[in-house]
Formats: structure tokens, C-alpha cells, sequence
């Protein structure tokens, strides 16, 4: 709970700095002055990406076991919802434990699945970003730290997923550096680990759509935020907005903010900067938050029992 205040605290203080900076009456000018068709087109995508999602949920059910469309969607919704109020995810893996209590997948092996789910999730925004890089224009000191930790980040990624005998290794000295408290956690999630190696690369063509519709449900995500660009009647061109809206992405995953807030939008102003002024770059910032707001609202309906899941987990 601490550390969750001390990350809404930060947000709180960089975004008061931006909007400081920026004149907050000219943030509110450029909403004044949008799209409406193109804001209802963008914060509707919402909708889709949902769905896609909770469709490769569905897929990554192994054989003899069912899971609804409409069940699919419930779990990513509320997942959504605990998403913004606990800390690391943990909505994620509550998601995993309400399919163990409903007697979809047995506990170890659901953790694997969302393990799974969310480490495709990861090296997704990896491959854009490395497509960024590519496109990004000035090659600075910048372009060079983001270069090394995309590369690093996808490399560590695609070897923990592949290699069963490097995720071991991993796990070891993770455990070895790790705090006492966190350690039965890492130790959990290397047995998970494990489970998911051996379920997952049994079938490569399984891991193929997978891996594909992990690649195109983060396209849509990019594609949704060059939408948010053309309501706010501003302009990128496509590509550089592939470039550019992944890297910023990335920049809300590190762990300093509540949600990503205030890193995501001061990245989104720094990086879009050569395109439009720093008000409507905020504004940008803001509807990328209700990207990850719009669902939380949406999952609200579902959350009790979630929250009779959560309780569970604690006991």
C-alpha cells in the first residue's frame, strides 16, 4: 500500500510539473477544439482490443478444458480494474486464481498461462519498439541507451521463454539477490515457469498464433493512439508514429508511477515534439491513461467476485 501512495505521489508530482509548465487553460483548449467523430472511433477501439484479447485468452486454453468468450472478457476487465489499484500487476494474477477457483486449469499451470500471456504482452511492445528504432530519427545518446535496453530486455525475454536451462539459471541467481520476502514468490513462479515451457512449446504451430496475435493486438494498440493524434486534430505520419508511441509506452513501464502516469506523458511530449506543442502532446498522454482507465470502469460490474478471489489468495 506504501509503495502504492509513493507511485501516486510521483505521478501526481510530474504531472503537476508538465501541466505547470505547459499552461493547463491551453490543455483544456485543445480538447475544446477536437475531433468528436475521431475521439468516439479512438476511445472506442477500447472495445476490439478487449475482445482480441479475451480471444487469445480463449486460445491459450489447453485441450479438454473450456473457457466462455463472454467469461474470457469478464476476467480481462476486472483483471483491468485490480490492474490500478495493486501493485506489479497483481491483477493479472488474481486473474490466474479466479480460473483455479472456477476449475478451469489447475493453480500452477493457469500462473503459467498469465505468465505466458503477459511475457507475449512484453515482447511484443519489444519487436514495435525495435521497429522505432529503426525509424527514429536522431541517433543520440538517447537513441543509444533505448537501443541497449530494447535489445537486452528482448533478448532476456526470448531466451527466458526458449530456453528452459537459461530461465533456470536466471531463477537461481534471481533468488540469490532477491529479498527473503519476495523469494517463495520467485520460487512459485519458477515452478509456473517451468510448467509453461513444457505446455507451450509441445505445439510450435499453437506458439506461432499466439505469437503472431500478441504482435497484431500491440499494432492495434499503436494504431488506436495515432487515432487519439487525428482527434486531437494534430498530425504524425503513420510510421513515425510506430516508431515513436511504443518507446513512450515503454517509458510508463518502469516502475516509478501509478499506472504509468507522468513518465508516459512527459515521453510522449519529448518524444513528439519535432510534430505538436507540448499542450496537445499532453492531451495525448491523457487519453493513453484511458486506455487502461476505460476498461477499469468497464470491469467495475465484475469486480466482487474478484475481490471473494482476492480474499482467498490471501488466507
Amino acid at each position: 500500500m506504501t509503495k502504492r501512495l509513493i507511485s501516486i505521489a510521483v505521478s501526481l508530482t510530474i504531472l503537476a510539473a508538465i501541466y505547470w509548465k505547459i499552461d493547463f487553460p491551453k490543455l483544456i483548449q485543445v480538447f475544446q477544439n477536437c475531433s468528436g467523430w475521431w475521439m468516439a472511433i479512438s476511445l472506442g477501439m477500447v472495445v476490439p482490443l478487449t475482445m482480441l484479447t479475451a480471444w487469445r485468452l480463449q486460445q491459450l486454453m489447453p485441450s479438454g478444458t473450456r473457457l466462455g468468450f463472454g467469461e474470457a472478457n469478464r476476467l480481462i476487465l476486472a483483471a483491468s480494474v485490480l490492474n490500478m489499484v495493486l501493485p506489479s500487476k497483481m491483477g493479472d494474477i488474481a486473474k490466474a486464481y479466479f480460473m483455479k477457483e472456477r476449475g478451469h486449469l489447475s493453480g500452477s499451470l493457469s500462473l503459467s498461462l498469465v505468465v505466458f500471456e503477459k511475457s507475449c504482452d512484453l515482447l511484443s511492445l519489444l519487436v514495435w519498439c525495435g521497429f522505432g528504432l529503426i525509424l527514429y530519427p536522431e541517433k543520440n545518446w538517447l537513441f543509444w541507451v533505448m537501443t541497449g535496453s530494447v535489445t537486452l530486455g528482448f533478448v532476456m525475454g526470448l531466451l527466458l521463454l526458449s530456453s528452459p536451462k537459461f530461465a533456470e539459471i536466471f531463477f537461481i541467481l534471481g533468488r540469490a539477490i532477491a529479498p527473503k520476502n519476495f523469494r517463495p514468490k520467485l520460487a512459485k513462479l519458477r515452478g509456473s515457469w517451468s510448467e509453461m515451457h513444457n505446455y507451450f512449446w509441445r505445439d510450435k504451430r499453437q506458439l506461432l498464433k499466439i505469437a503472431s496475435t500478441s504482435i497484431f493486438i500491440w499494432f492495434l494498440h499503436l494504431l488506436q493512439i495515432w487515432f487519439f493524434i487525428l482527434a486531437l486534430k494534430a498530425w504524425t505520419p503513420f510510421l513515425t508514429n510506430l516508431a515513436l508511441s511504443p518507446l513512450a509506452i515503454l517509458a510508463g513501464l518502469l516502475p516509478l508511477t501509478f499506472a504509468g502516469v507522468g513518465t508516459r506523458d512527459a515521453a510522449l511530449i519529448g518524444f513528439y515534439q519535432p510534430y505538436f506543442n507540448a499542450p496537445t502532446a499532453a492531451a495525448l498522454g491523457l487519453l493513453c491513461t484511458s486506455r487502461y482507465l476505460l476498461p477499469a470502469i468497464a470491469g467495475l460490474p465484475f469486480l466482487g467476485q474478484y475481490l471473494a478471489t482476492l480474499q482467498n489468495m490471501r488466507r
